[in-house]
């Protein structure tokens, strides 16, 4: 289209030059130095006064190369100025003229002349479409080129927000980057140039970037993805605006007509350009698309949604595919999807009608508006586009008939009145080459419409359009023109015939259907085995329901609707059940529901498409108007909280998503009967309750079963899910969910029961710690009784099982697959046979606890860091630990700690550790250890040295403690730190493989003082098991009172010299019994019967038939045999060998194990 992009500014030139290109764009000679250019006006001088240091400029020139030139010389000639603002032409035309300012600076670059505009770095940022300070500093990182560790610092910091709920447009810049960037730049001479497409000024010291301090020059401006076209009053709102620029350029238009003129169509040409330079895969496409795709979009929001006040415009991909303007059939799609997200005109309306206005009148304009003032004499050789509002239909279809012949997309829109106006028979035979026809309260007969000669139409909208009883026409009409149709809108136009099976059977290319206020959901039963290629279907707010529809034609209906993309079928009151061939959808991406009141549930015996990206289900109604996108319609389409929106009888109680694996976009609202909402699988990154799912006040259960991709939840106020009963999180990868209703209980999904005094229950198996910050606020806001959880945190698919709560309200027990037997030794069989059973059987571990938490193995590395922050942070895994948890167990993860820093707590009940191998100490020190550990089970810590560590001053402790249990700890040198008078509780002590354990309580830096005259009392000890304890001394390293002790059996402690005194024994107690080795019993060191440490106290030890003495050889009958075994073995090998070299055998002895 020449009248757009003219000879000496070919589409190939517009497209992104190398920064070896110089600008494409030449200033017309004397351009700058003639014309009587107007003075600035009183608006544009008052930025002087805004600020003091800020200095504004004007640029007299109606070119981009002369805007070039001229900044140049104001950079040059103001060098003190290192931060500016450009406007370009009021606000139009500035981000093309800072791209070509870029590449002009790199060609400079290169020859490093003229000296005065060399820079040493230059960089060109693109944050039009903004997302926060930190994507523009990912943005200056990528064009410095950044080391990889320096790149890797993003990703892991947006994960680490993620989890932290930090709302994605407050992410700020990284330090660690910055100072990188500081450090890159520092004594360079550096140039950023900079789209801006926030609302507010960017300080660019935050970033690395001084250009107090260095030679930074920064030129910016404010551009989002629009084209905008402000008023004069604008630049005093911008400059309001402005911190820390020091000079503020703007252009002036030569003369009020420039926004028609060839002038401002080059302006508008590269604006295209830009757009298609921001996309890489676009670089190949003509660039005249691309600006008609621009002046379309302009002309349908200055013609016929002026004149219609309708969201038309939403429609306008649809204009530019079938009016032909965007051609090809592979890229198509991709193309027109992102010039649809890219192409919006922004600006005050006058201003644009003003454009607009100036543009219809050049002769070689594309497009024609025809109202009542229009002279239709002027001949319009390029014309296709043409919107008619102007009643005197009979004389523009005598005027217009060139005109017509060419028109490619036509537009009618006629006055409303209860009696609309017919259109004339003729009006469009001439219409040969039309492609898209809108028809805008129009009468015509719905028996041979006015459109029938048009064989190439793709588009057809009707909006308010009635049948002309007047002119019935031919009951034999031929229907060819529906054969091309690809788009049909119906809108508030009763024409039930277009959509009868015969008329759907020809419309065989069609791709989207949209209709609106007339049929309901029932028309869906038409489609089975027609329309196959359809790929939106909208039936939305229908007035009247369909009759004679049977129930297999509306549950077939989408069987072979492969290519479905969107379905809407909002405002249908009277639907009760989706039909279940959705399930076969399988390219499905946008399910909108809102106003849906009777459906009962969303589900389908299949489940929705996995391919679902965006859900929709609003119970205030559908929204104002519709989007093309596969988003869901934006908040402010969306209808306000009725007036009586408690009164709504939205009958929904379930919504499965299960099985969405792609599914995005989620909004749900003003449901009062929901009750479970299921979004297992579903890709959802932070399920943010305030926006997402809002107003569902009977909601009870929430599934996220195979979230893979959760990171948060916001939860908004408490009273927002208050009825909330059951929460099931599953995050981890890879992970089977599929489950029915009635094996609930049996598969992954936990029982329902409720626990008798539960309000919510809450379990979880998390890959990744940190997503336990988004279930602390959750625990942490109710009743302590009224919330249990069962939180595991592993990203193995082993355990298969969440842990269910019994219905009679008794504590959780472990499933049976996950239960862990511990081996007592490694030859534990062999110890069997010869009778040693009795002291090698380990206690099995606790019962869960209705607050319970587990880390195993696969979980995620952030563990250590999740658990040693800052106490007054404690907002996640390491605070549920300090205070909501009763229970807990670790097993199989390589972490260094499993206790908050500074680790208290006044819940916890046992602890049950176990195949740690970083582990050095269980408890680390604290100065709060008030705790209600009743049991301490640990096993397999290879390298722990201690299970509480020594130091600082603590308070009274351990009061509750019941049972100490160990196992096979070889590096342990001690367990417990006394620094408290006495243990009341402690019932049971089982320690066994624990080969450098010297002693099991031994004294803290601080104790009392007493108990070195009079020992630590065990009031409640029984029971004392000790085996393969080869360097213990003493149980306890003072005097230990043991008076109600029953059992004491010890086998391997060849170290041992004292046992717990028995003072303070009630008369008549049995004497306790023991099993020990004779070599150890008679080893015992005595204080005598005063002190109750006598062996007359004790009953006459049972020594085992099966020992070995101190001085004998460590080893089993086994170790004899194997090694015997393999000694034979490698004989045999040698011999082979020997045999097959001849060379002499020697024959190795036979070692004895150790």
């Amino acid at each position: 289209m020449l009248w757009l992009c003219e000879a000496k500014h070919p589409a190939s030139q517009a497209v992104a030059p190398t920064s070896e290109e110089p600008c494409t764009f030449q200033r017309k000679q004397g351009e700058c130095c003639t014309g009587a250019w107007p003075q600035p006006t009183a608006t544009q001088l008052s930025c002087r006064t805004s600020s003091t240091s800020r200095i504004p400029a004007f640029i007299y020139t109606n070119s981009i190369d002369g805007a070039i030139k001229d900044i140049f010389t104001e950079i040059q000639r103001r060098r003190d100025r290192k931060v500016i603002y450009f406007d370009g032409w009021d606000g139009f035309g500035a981000a093309p003229v800072l791209r070509y300012m870029a590449q002009e600076l790199r060609s400079i670059q290169a020859k490093e002349t003229p000296p005065e505009l060399y820079f040493d770095t230059t960089i060109y940022i693109d944050c039009s479409a903004w997302e926060n300070r930190r994507e523009m500093q990912r943005k200056i990182a990528e064009e410095l080129k950044l080391d990889p560790e320096t790149m890797a610092m993003f990703n892991k910091q947006d994960e680490e927000d993620d989890f932290s709920c930090v709302d994605h447009g407050s992410r700020d810049v990284i330090p660690g980057v910055s100072r990188v960037i500081a450090q890159t730049l520092v004594n360079k001479k550096f140039m950023m140039i900079f789209l801006n497409g926030s609302d507010e000024e960017i300080d660019v010291n935050g970033f690395g970037i001084t250009p107090t301090y260095w030679d930074h020059v920064i030129l910016w401006t404010f551009k989002r993805r629009t084209l905008t076209i402000h008023a004069h009053a604008r630049p005093d709102e911008i400059s309001s605006k402005l911190r820390y620029t020091q000079l503020f350029l703007s252009c002036l238009w030569s003369t009020p007509k420039i926004k028609g003129s060839s002038a401002f169509r080059e302006l508008l040409c590269a604006e295209a350009a830009n757009i298609v330079a921001r996309h890489l895969w676009m670089r190949s496409i003509d660039l005249t698309m691309v600006t008609e795709c621009f002046m379309c979009e302009l002309f349908l929001q200055c013609s016929f949604h002026s004149a219609t006040e309708f969201g038309w415009v939403d429609h306008a991909l649809n204009y530019w595919t079938c009016d032909g303007i965007i051609k090809g059939d592979g890229a198509r799609k991709i193309i027109s999807d992102t010039l649809h997200q890219e192409i919006h005109w922004d600006g005050d309306a006058s201003l644009l009608e003003e454009v607009f206005a100036e543009l219809v009148e050049d002769p070689e304009a594309p497009f024609l508006v025809i109202n009542e003032d229009s002279s239709f004499f002027k001949k319009r050789p390029y014309c296709r586009w043409i919107c008619v509002t102007s009643k005197n239909l009979p004389t523009i279809q005598e005027n217009t008939k060139e005109i017509l012949e060419r028109a490619s997309s036509m537009f009618v829109a006629l006055e409303k009145s209860d009696n609309l106006q017919s259109l004339p028979n003729g009006l469009l035979t001439q219409c040969s080459n039309l492609c898209v026809l809108n028809l805008y309260y129009c009468a015509f007969s719905f028996i041979s419409p006015p459109f029938l000669q048009c064989q190439g139409l793709r588009f057809l909208g009707l909006d308010h359009c009635t049948h002309d009883n007047n002119d019935e026409g031919d009951n034999h009409t031929i229907w060819a023109c529906l054969k091309s149709l690809q788009v049909l809108d119906l809108r508030y136009t009763e024409w039930d015939d277009i959509l009868s099976e015969e008329k759907m059977n020809i419309m065989a290319n069609l791709r989207e259907l949209n209709i609106e206020a007339f049929m309901c959901w029932q028309l869906t039963s038409r489609l089975h085995g027609r329309l196959r290629y359809l790929q939106k279907l909208r039936i939305i707010k229908p007035t009247h329901h369909m009759v004679n529809t049977t129930l297999k034609d509306w549950h077939n209906s989408f069987v072979d609707k492969i290519d479905l993309e969107i379905l809407d079928l909002s405002g249908n009151r009277d639907m009760k059940n989706l039909p279940g061939s959705l399930s076969m959808a399988k390219n499905l991406q946008m399910l909108i529901l809102d106003g849906c009141d009777e459906l009962e549930n969303v589900a389908v015996p299949n489940g929705l498409p996995s391919s679902l990206r965006s859900f929709s289900f609003d119970g205030y109604g559908p929204a104002t108007h519709w989007e093309s996108s596969f988003k869901v319609p934006l908040e402010f389409t969306k209808p306000m909280q009725p007036p009586d929106a408690d009164k709504r009888d939205a009958k929904t109680s379930k919504i499965s998503l299960q099985g969405c694996t792609q599914l995005e976009n989620l909004f749900v609202r003003g449901l009062p009967n929901l009750v479970e909402l299921d979004l297992s699988g579903c890709a959802i990154k932070i399920l943010d309750l305030t926006t997402m799912v809002v107003n569902v006040p009977a909601l009870k259960r929430l599934l996220l079963l195979g979230c893979e991709k959760l990171r948060a939840i916001l939860w908004g106020s408490s009273d927002s899910l208050k009825n909330l009963e059951l929460l099931c999180i599953d995050t981890r990868p890879k992970r089977t969910f599929g489950f029915t209703e009635p094996s609930l209980a049996k598969h992954t999904q936990p029982s329902l029961a409720k626990h008798r005094h539960c309000r919510l229950q809450l379990n979880a198996l998390l890959a990744d710690a940190r997503l336990a910050r988004s279930l602390h606020p959750l625990v942490n806001n109710q009743s302590y009784d009224d919330v249990f959880f069962n939180i595991h945190i592993t990203s193995s698919c082993e355990y298969g099982a969440v842990f269910q709560f019994d219905a009679s309200g008794k504590e959780i027990s472990e499933p049976e697959n996950q239960r862990h037997h511990v081996p007592v030794s490694c030859y534990g069989d062999v110890s069997i046979e010869i009778g040693n059973a009795p002291m090698l059987v380990f206690p099995q571990p606790p019962t869960l606890s209705d607050h319970h938490i587990e880390i195993s193995d696969g979980s995620h590395n952030s563990l250590d860091s999740e658990l040693t922050s800052d106490p007054a942070g404690w907002i996640g895994l390491d605070g549920l630990v300090a205070f909501c948890t009763k229970s807990m167990h670790v097993h199989d993860v390589s972490t260094s700690v499993i206790m908050p820093s500074r680790w208290t707590s006044c819940r916890l009940n046992w602890c049950r550790v176990e195949r740690c191998p970083n582990l050095d100490t269980v408890f680390s020190r604290t100065r709060d250890d008030h705790n209600q550990l009743e049991v301490i089970w640990a096993s397999d810590l290879r390298i722990a040295r201690c299970i509480w560590s020594k130091g600082f001053d603590r308070r009274p402790s351990f009061g509750n403690l019941l049972h100490l249990r160990l196992r096979s700890c070889p590096r342990l040198q001690f367990i417990l730190p006394v620094w408290v008078a006495s243990f009341p509780s402690l019932k049971t002590l089982h320690i066994i493989h624990c080969g450098d354990l010297t002693h099991v309580f031994v004294l803290d830096e601080n104790y009392p003082e007493k108990i070195l005259l009079h020992g630590v009392p065990f009031p409640k000890l029984t029971t004392i098991h000790l085996h393969d304890l080869s360097k213990l001394q003493q149980i306890c390293e003072v005097k230990m009172l043991a008076p109600a002790l029953e059992t004491i059996k010890i086998r391997g402690c060849f170290g041992l010299r004292r046992l717990p005194a028995l003072q303070g024994r009630e008369p008549g107690m049995k004497r306790p019994t023991v099993e020990m080795e004779k070599d150890v019993w008679d080893a015992l060191e005595w204080d005598g019967l005063p002190a109750g440490h006598h062996p007359d106290l004790f009953e006459p030890p049972v020594h085992s038939r099966y020992y070995r003495r101190s001085r004998l050889l460590r080893g089993t009958v086994l170790r004899y045999v194997l090694a015997y075994i393999l000694r034979l073995l490698i004989a045999e090998t040698s011999m082979s060998f020997s045999s097959a070299t001849q060379s002499p055998l020697t024959i190795l002895p036979l070692a004895l194990p150790r």
